[in-house]
């Protein structure tokens, strides 16, 4: 008899995305669930790895040059915003 712990709400709902995203290879699929993840739990360990996940299937399906042309048109709309930023900047890495 195999003695476990059951798993929270988050973690079901994030083992639902792996298998969108790694089995059934419904990449669309899998990007709302883990979106829906990093809503409904905000504070889990399976939003950070929501996130991670979500930047994986962006590098995965965009472009690079896309996702640069993106980024850059993202800062200079804030850049134009007076005052600091309301959040701190995610970590951005390239390719």
């Amino acid at each position: 008899m195999k003695i476990g712990i059951e798993p929270t709400e988050a973690g079901r709902q994030y083992r639902a995305a792996q298998e969108a995203q790694y089995e059934t290879k419904d990449l669309g699929e899998a990007l709302g669930l883990y979106r829906a993840i990093m809503a409904d739990h905000p504070n889990a360990q399976e939003a950070e790895y929501s996130r991670t996940q979500l930047q994986n299937i962006v590098r995965l399906v965009v472009p690079w040059k896309a996702l640069l042309d993106a980024q850059v048109e993202l800062a200079l709309e804030h850049l134009e915003h007076a005052g600091p930023p309301d959040v701190e900047p995610a970590p951005v890495t390239i390719p």
